[in-house]
């Protein structure tokens, strides 16, 4: 689905920042990641294998750079939410009409979330169930609800309640063969339950999914953050000290995850209640960096490179997907590769992002954004 002109004002009423954040986070989906991989093959030293370790997942309990893509985008769908969703609602729309739109797009997210994981290959006993696009549609659809719903407020307490509330559920609710409280790969909760009620495969541990049933729930907090600092641009308050509520927002929600995480430890792969207030802290400083910069300072035109891949992300997301992109790339690049001896490596990664970004840059000069 195409949505061409009058998609373009909209998302000029927004917070200048918000598409530049949106893409600054997809860059590292749409290859930034194997530039940093292909950085350390090239350049091997103490500083690229730090940079190489970040971006790749910790198998699980801590925290990298990479595991904070996921749920800074996760909280990027939030932060929208109060511009056009609460907007609406402000100025008057039919709940009805906007009910209809929110389960439009969940569906539409669902089924796109199935066709990346293989609906059109038929083989349904290799379909998984559970997926990115598929914990983006719910989360999604479950906190515009609560936005629908409730005020500022309401919504601060059901954000912070699911992640006490699962928290709770998961120290006080036995596990067959392993009690309750057991917070491992093979005795959690979330694990169990993904066993019991959902069928193989699984990704990205053997013992549950990380985007599995229960762990659902949290994720919706992490909507729920960005709901909230979408509320806070949107106040009254002067841009200065919108950057420094969020700055501070950030500080306090890491020093809470740091503390709760003697307790509740930092998980990715079952979103632990610390570890939606560890990577909601991050996504707050990045957001009044980016904001700070962007709209304090007015230094825009550096972001305009991540916009044109922010106002696009699920199409990014589609074509990393179906590797579309690297056959392009190597019909500009296969002859010059020689040329580069043992830089091969970076030269193709860098090749592949800007084949990628071009692509999107033609999409943007037609005002053609893919939309749900």
């Amino acid at each position: 689905m195409t949505d061409e002109a009058p998609a373009v004002p909209f998302l000029r009423k927004r917070v200048g920042c918000i598409d530049a954040l949106r893409g600054f986070d997809m860059f590292w989906i749409a290859g930034g990641e194997e530039i940093i991989h292909a950085l350390h093959k090239v350049l091997p030293s103490p500083l690229t294998a730090g940079l190489n370790t970040q971006f790749q997942h910790v198998p699980w309990e801590g925290f990298h750079f990479y595991d904070l893509i996921f749920p800074l985008f996760l909280f990027v769908v939030g932060l929208v939410l109060p511009f056009s969703l609460s907007r609406r609602l402000e100025e008057g729309a039919h709940r009805r009409q906007l009910y209809g739109h929110l389960v439009r797009r969940l569906l539409v997210l669902l089924l796109l979330g199935y066709i990346y994981n293989g609906l059109f290959d038929f083989n349904l006993h290799t379909l998984r169930i559970s997926g990115v696009l598929q914990r983006i549609a719910i989360c999604y659809f479950l906190a515009a609800l609560v936005v629908m719903k409730t005020g500022i407020r309401g919504q601060a307490w059901v954000a912070g309640g699911i992640l006490v509330v699962y928290w709770l559920i998961l120290k006080f609710v036995p596990v067959p063969g392993f009690g309750a409280g057991v917070i491992t790969p093979e005795g959690d909760l979330v694990a169990y339950l993904d066993r019991l009620f959902l069928p193989r495969p699984y990704c990205c541990y053997f013992f549950g999914d990380n985007e599995g049933l229960l762990s659902t729930l949290p994720a919706v907090s992490t909507v729920l953050m960005g709901v909230l600092a979408g509320h806070w641009l949107r106040s009254k308050n002067s841009p200065r000290r919108k950057a420094l509520g969020l700055a501070l927002a950030g500080a306090a929600s890491l020093l809470l995850a740091l503390l709760w995480s003697y307790d509740f430890p930092i998980i990715k792969n079952i979103w632990t209640s610390s570890f939606v207030l560890f990577a909601g802290g991050w996504s707050l400083l990045l957001l009044a960096l980016f904001y700070w910069i962007i709209d304090v300072r007015g230094f825009q035109r550096w972001s305009f490179f991540f916009k044109v891949i922010g106002m696009n992300a699920i199409t990014i997301y589609l074509v990393d997907r179906f590797h579309l992109i690297a056959p392009i790339t190597n019909i500009f690049l296969h002859g010059a590769m020689r040329f580069f001896g043992a830089a091969q490596p970076l030269i193709w990664a860098c090749g592949v992002v800007m084949t990628m970004w071009l692509f999107l840059y033609f999409l943007y000069r037609q005002k053609i954004f893919l939309k749900v």
